[in-house]
């Protein structure tokens, strides 16, 4: 039997583990997922109550025990000594594993990344391939190595992008591949003893690094494909985020446009802060469309914002918001 510990922690890697443990054949080939590694449980919310991780909460559902360690340290590895699992598969748990932890796994670990390594190794690969928009991206699974992402890689595959993905949605669909080739790595390694063989890293590599509060701030005086982007790259977590009249206001959802509707010339007329079209503040709140969404100006073109939250309050379609925030058109975001 190959015991598999699993580490992880966010709803993506959630979605691979429930995969692993739906398929029957992984267990009838000899393989196992004996214990979970997952984050603490975190304070959310304004009662600031203790929430699982996504991860743990499958796992608990299975009945696989769960570690939840604050470091990796020397009781940890104690404890894994004890269960003396084979082998370690991850997928967004966010520690760095230690020489002493890896050796306690008979076949070390394996690691899956979304990205092509060696580009955007680090711990936000999917957020920065849509920030810079690009046309393709992948996915990568390796061998743990001691130095970040280096490690010498098992299956490599491309994913094309058409520029409507979102974190959410791209981690998800890395999952759902990964899931397919975590199956046959441990069922071979199940049957055969070993690995399959891996082949380093070729090409060179770029970096990527740990969101910061003020990445996620919307700046009004660049174009709306990257303000855009950025909405997709952050979504669902952290979330993009403005302030309209010092209170913080996430927009989660939003398309592009490169002019407002015919209708907004009406509204500018009855409303003189808005002025023209042409001479729209970026950051200004131009026009309410019911049947599209709420256009703000930007540097260049508008985005139409269609989902948006308030600091302490759900997230809300574009009409229910305004049918609560009836003056914010004209409000200039900051």
């Amino acid at each position: 039997m190959l015991k598999v510990l699993y580490a992880g922690s966010p709803g993506a890697s959630a979605v691979m583990l429930e995969l692993l443990l739906k398929d029957r054949s992984l267990f009838e080939s000899g393989v196992v997922i004996s214990s979970v590694l997952t984050n603490p449980p975190a304070s959310q919310g304004r009662h600031r109550e203790l929430i699982p991780t996504p991860v743990h909460v499958v796992a608990r559902n299975a009945n696989i025990p769960v570690f939840t360690p604050e470091h990796l340290d020397g009781k940890f590895r104690s404890e894994m000594e004890k269960i003396s699992p084979d082998i370690l598969v991850c997928f967004a748990y966010g520690h760095i594993f230690g020489p002493k932890f890896l050796t306690i796994l008979k076949y070390g670990g394996i690691n899956l990344h979304p990205s092509l390594l060696p580009k955007y190794r680090g711990c936000s690969p999917v957020i920065q391939a849509i920030l810079n928009r690009d046309k393709t991206t992948g996915i990568s699974i390796q061998k743990i190595a001691l130095e970040m992402d280096t490690g010498d890689l098992l299956y490599q595959k491309e994913i094309p992008l058409d520029l409507t993905e979102t974190a959410d949605s791209l981690l998800e669909k890395s999952a759902v591949l990964g899931a397919e080739q975590i199956f046959r790595i441990l069922k071979e390694t199940a049957a055969s003893g070993n690995l399959p063989e891996a082949k380093p890293q070729k090409g060179d590599a770029s970096y990527t690094f740990a969101v910061k509060k003020e990445d996620t701030k919307i700046r009004w005086d660049k174009p709306a494909e990257d303000i855009e982007a950025m909405i997709r790259a952050y979504t669902s977590e952290p979330g993009c985020f403005t302030t309209a009249g010092g209170v913080n206001l996430k927009i989660l959802k939003a398309r592009i446009s490169r002019a407002l509707p015919a209708a907004a010339s009406v509204s500018a007329s009855k409303n003189p802060a808005l002025k023209g079209p042409a001479e729209l503040k970026p950051g200004t709140a131009a026009f309410f469309d019911k049947k599209s969404g709420i256009y703000i100006a930007c540097a260049k073109d508008f985005i139409v914002a269609t989902e948006l939250q308030w600091q302490f309050k759900k997230a809300m379609n574009y009409i229910d918001f305004m049918n609560g925030s009836r003056n914010f058109i004209g409000t200039t975001l900051q």
